[in-house]
């Protein structure tokens, strides 16, 4: 797998201060992605070792609240073949942290038999994301006001409470208020 990008201080794509991995690679090709260049899995530069270690350094001090996966496409099947050894190594060392993918793919898609995108990665891969931003970017559905997302079609689905409910349960996304007064 290659990676695109690697944020160190993001504060964009889920709760908190995170670091976020874009890696290289989507079949999508959603109209106006804000990241073309990564559809190419050749994009960018090998994932190695020395990367996940890179990536665990910096996700451990204290005020870095999680991980975030997005690209490209994660979930491409040789996406997830690479990452899942790495989120279990993120895990072990940083179990307090939580993990974000955003995919193209439904849910649905990731959990159902036959999908494109389901491989013998796929359900460990469920089993150590916190939150999954699912669905395609889809331009005539953008809305600035969402947070976390770009189109209305896309859900913050909270995979614990899922696996917990049998059934889609969405992230609890806490009104943001200010404390200054007019």
């Amino acid at each position: 797998m290659n990676y695109a990008n690697i944020k160190t201080c993001d504060i964009a794509d889920g709760p908190g201060v995170r670091v976020s991995l874009f890696v290289s690679g989507c079949t999508h090709h959603c109209k106006n992605c804000f990241n073309p260049e990564t559809w190419d899995f050749a994009y960018g530069d090998p994932f190695t070792i020395a990367v996940e270690e890179r990536l665990l350094e910096e996700c451990a001090p204290s005020y870095i609240a999680g991980l975030t996966l997005l690209g490209g496409e994660p979930m491409e099947p040789e996406n997830q073949r690479a990452l899942l050894p790495f989120l279990r190594r993120f895990k072990a060392r940083c179990p307090e942290k939580t993990v974000w993918c955003y995919s193209g793919y439904t849910y649905e898609q990731l959990t159902g038999e036959g999908s494109r995108c389901r491989c013998e990665a796929t359900d460990g891969m469920l089993s150590l994301i916190d939150v999954l931003v699912d669905g395609e970017f889809v331009q005539a559905l953008y809305d600035i006001t969402l947070r976390f997302r770009g189109s209305s079609n896309q859900r913050l689905i909270d995979l614990p409470k899922t696996r917990a409910a049998g059934e889609v349960v969405l992230w609890d996304d806490g009104k943001v208020y200010s404390s200054h007064e007019m």
